[in-house]
């Protein structure tokens, strides 16, 4: 057994020195520039004689942008037929046959028209980096899952092309491309990011200063703790006092689980650790008895927290508290994370009248009790 886990770890090593390095730019919004300072570093590539082509960009017509496709080789799109109308993807297998040295494909979040190898662009990438092709990209911060729900609060606007964060995590390197309010509205205003007709709608909507102010606090936040995973992983004489273990705890009542998943999810991504989604499974809620609504949602969920990196546990049990601290002891676990009061698991370690008993062993123990919103 010992023999086959070292001759796997040795081929996961081959493999990833093999693998594409992945370069991604990521804004607060559309129109702080990602796109031209994508074509831009192809132009230096270019001048260094590194083989770059264009993959797939997206210039939304905006001129300056536009003018430096100029002097790029571009990769012709592959042409699909949607409903009655010709449309156009990037052609994974083209870029992969002829091997450039890097590609650029834009818009990393976007999802392939029905029919494509891959539902989302993000797996495309995927391949050509297995395939040892160098990629640089780009996204929005409103696109990242995790911060879906936050991104929802600013903006009143539920964005439904989103990545996992483990595509993030996955980035060689992470360049924010920041702006201030007042650049990114004066661009705006300028017709530099949509047509005349959409400006004064944007103005009103998503980008309210107030709006802006806040997603460029998610963008910086992001890219700076996906700089502190670069040093825990790479700078060899970083210590950390200790490496930390979280355990998210959903029943299958919990309408909000959600909003549990992508936080712990958030915690364990600033903390560059490992984390777990435990579901315990109470007797009244046994395959044969649990209705097909709460086992749908449950499901969902657990594809959730997959996205979002979590290893799922499932338990059965009759005490839900002793259940979760047998996992605690077992993972070493140094964070448990927990919805409201008003949840429904929260009233099932009530309800066993073990609560205080579930406090008592993680103060014993030194592991801490996060309640989430």
């Amino acid at each position: 057994m010992d023999e086959k886990r070292s001759a796997q770890d040795f081929l996961n090593l081959i493999k990833k020195s093999r693998r594409g390095k992945f370069k991604i730019y990521i804004g607060m919004s559309a129109g702080v520039g990602k796109t031209y300072r994508m074509l831009q570093e192809a132009h230096s590539l270019l001048t260094n004689g590194i083989d770059v082509k264009i993959g797939y960009i997206e210039t939304h017509n905006r001129k300056e942008t536009h003018a430096l496709l100029d002097g790029i080789p571009i990769i012709p799109r592959r042409k699909l037929f949607y409903k009655g109308k010709e449309l156009e993807e990037l052609d994974v297998q083209a870029v992969i046959n002829l091997r450039p040295e890097v590609v650029i494909v834009d818009e990393l979040a976007h999802t392939n028209i029905e029919g494509s190898k891959n539902e989302k662009r993000w797996q495309d990438v995927m391949e050509i980096l297995d395939a040892g092709i160098n990629v640089i990209s780009a996204v929005n911060i409103q696109h990242i899952e995790s911060l879906n729900e936050d991104v929802k609060n600013i903006t009143d606007i539920e964005v439904k092309e989103r990545i996992p964060d483990s595509v993030l995590a996955q980035a060689d390197e992470v360049v924010n491309i920041d702006l201030t309010a007042e650049e990114l509205i004066d661009r705006l205003k300028a017709g530099k990011i949509y047509d005349a007709a959409k400006i004064n709608s944007a103005l009103s909507n998503f980008f309210k200063n107030d709006n802006i102010l806040q997603l460029r606090e998610l963008a910086l936040k992001e890219v700076a703790s996906q700089v502190q995973r670069k040093v825990e992983t790479e700078v060899s004489n970083v210590k950390n006092i200790r490496k930390e273990k979280f355990l998210a705890c959903i029943s299958s009542n919990e309408k909000t689980a959600k909003n549990v998943i992508r936080k712990a999810a958030r915690l364990a991504n600033y903390y560059n650790s490992k984390w777990y989604l435990v579901y315990v499974q109470i007797p009244r809620e046994s395959a044969d008895k649990i209705a097909l609504d709460k086992q749908r949602h449950l499901i969902n969920n657990f594809k959730l927290a997959t996205e979002l990196g979590a290893e799922i546990i499932k338990v059965e049990s009759t005490n839900v508290t002793r259940a979760i601290m047998e996992q605690c002891e077992e993972r070493k676990i140094t964070t448990v994370c927990i919805g409201k009061p008003h949840l429904n698991l929260w009233k099932v370690i009530v309800a066993t009248d073990t609560f205080n008993s579930l406090l008592n062993k993680l103060s014993q123990e030194n592991i801490d009790l996060v309640i989430l919103s």
